[in-house]
């Protein structure tokens, strides 16, 4: 991982070259790990929303990130600040595997994943050109930064049948949210541990559970432990605000061998 901040440094990725805007998918943007291409799929709702993928291709034995890659690593990122009606682009991410390179753990992914976007429009009435900016970090034994232009007109083809079925399967692969049988209890902790007590269905060693470093939090890896019969995730908290939020909270995901759940948690 220590490699990637030296790439990084170097500037040993590729910039792609925005194209016109003339389908509901971008072309293909190619790197040494893999491919990386954005899809939308059908017309704006109501709000404004538009639903879409950053499709990720990746090659075999390479991996990518989760929202929170560790303390070296790039979370995938996307700037639509160039694009024309449109407001916002907002990640959701599928349940994510914990990894180990020898610097550290981290969570991604290590097969070809489709991560859901969900695109809200300035004027739901209005047409729209979407052009990304879009960042994020692919690994294999080093990390290669992968930054490209990729621009679609959602409403180009709007009924493609593959487009609408990929982005489906991608957004109902999503945790689902938190019920009493499966999620997270928070416990008493201190200023230096996030502690959770997690139910969840199935082979208590298939559990994980992650969560995501924001707002100038960073988490270590969840250590585990078994009290009254129930599975405990034990955080380090290795850096926090000076002045802890109140607002909103920190998103996490908790998986098992039926499934997974993801919701928000207290600040500590």
């Amino acid at each position: 991982m220590q490699s990637l901040k030296i790439l990084l440094l170097c500037s040993a990725f590729g910039l792609g070259t925005s194209i016109p805007a003339s389908a509901s998918s971008s072309i293909w943007y190619n790197s040494e790990g893999g491919q990386v291409r954005l899809v939308t799929s059908g017309k704006p709702d109501e709000a404004g929303r538009v639903q879409g993928v950053l499709d990720i291709a990746l090659k075999p034995g390479w991996k990518t990130y989760w929202r929170d890659p560790g303390d070296a690593g790039v979370p995938p990122q996307i700037d639509i600040s160039p694009s024309t009606n449109v407001a916002s682009a907002a990640f959701s991410f599928p349940p994510p595997q914990r990894h180990d390179d020898g610097y550290g753990k981290w969570a991604g992914y290590d097969h070809p994943v489709s991560l859901p976007v969900t695109f809200t429009l300035s004027a739901a009435d209005q047409p729209a050109i979407i052009v990304a900016d879009v960042f994020l970090g692919i690994c294999e034994t080093i990390c290669i930064p992968v930054q490209t232009r990729l621009t679609i007109d959602p409403a180009s083809d709007a009924d493609n049948a593959k487009d609408a079925a990929q982005v489906k399967a991608a957004f109902a692969a999503l945790p689902s949210p938190p019920r009493p049988d499966f999620g997270v209890n928070v416990l008493p902790g201190d200023h230096e541990t996030l502690v959770v007590e997690a139910s969840f269905p199935g082979d208590p060693e298939a559990a994980d559970f992650f969560v995501a470093g924001e707002r100038d939090y960073m988490f270590g890896a969840p250590l585990r432990s078994q009290k009254d019969g129930k599975l405990v995730f034990t955080v380090p908290i290795l850096d926090r605000p000076s002045t802890t939020p109140t607002d909103g909270g920190l998103h996490y995901t908790l998986t098992s061998a039926e499934g997974a759940v993801e919701g928000l948690l207290p600040f500590p």
